[in-house]
């Protein structure tokens, strides 16, 4: 698979070419492949769904790498495990509490302000297991950062990482959920049951 360039130039990478090659062999010895490209904008939000498996972190890592994207992403603190926590780190992991979520904001518009041009990952469901309902901290980041929300579906089926649609917060949390769950519809899990 050749990746070519899906990144606006300030929002790539400088990890150099070994971890973007290592991103596109990882994808290459599964099958999958990347569709879409990252919009030109100095700062978003991207939510990634289906979330029901470990291997949707293998597939996100090697996709931010193969597309040499740079990007910071939200994870419980709890997988920051000594061993693996300066490669959570150069990858761009964020260690979250959920019980400080207005920390978490905090120190997010703190990276975002510090990096300029910056792209925030983060998964809606916030869990493998399934949910009837999805968390709206990811709406509220959405708006303090004042950043639009880059719409990623995983198809298990398919083997596609599909870049999608923009979604721009109206404020009613209520409707938007509606919205963007009705988007992901299309897409499927490594366990479908669990979405």
């Amino acid at each position: 698979m050749t990746i070519p360039e899906q990144v606006p130039e300030q929002l790539r990478s400088r990890r150099g070419v070994i971890p973007r090659w290592i991103g596109i062999l990882v994808l290459n010895l599964l099958g999958w492949r990347i569709e879409g490209k990252i919009p030109d904008l100095n700062r978003s939000l991207l939510i990634g769904a289906p979330h029901t498996s470990n291997w949707d972190f293998v597939i996100a890592m090697a996709s931010i790498l193969a597309i040499n994207l740079k990007m910071f992403w939200l994870a419980k603190h709890t997988i920051f495990v000594p061993l693996i926590r300066p490669i959570f780190n150069w990858l761009g992991g964020i260690p979250t509490n959920r019980n400080e979520p207005r920390a978490v904001v905090d120190r997010v518009i703190n990276i975002a302000e510090k990096e300029g041009s910056v792209v925030i990952g983060i998964t809606p469901e916030g869990t493998r297991k399934k949910v009837v309902k999805w968390k709206t901290g990811f709406l509220r980041l959405s708006r303090n950062l004042r950043c639009p929300i880059i719409m990623v579906g995983l198809s298990f089926s398919t083997k596609r990482v599909i870049i999608g649609d923009l979604f721009y917060p109206t404020g009613n949390n209520s409707a938007d959920l509606v919205a963007i769950r009705e988007y992901y519809q299309q897409f499927d899990g490594r366990y479908p049951d669990q979405f």
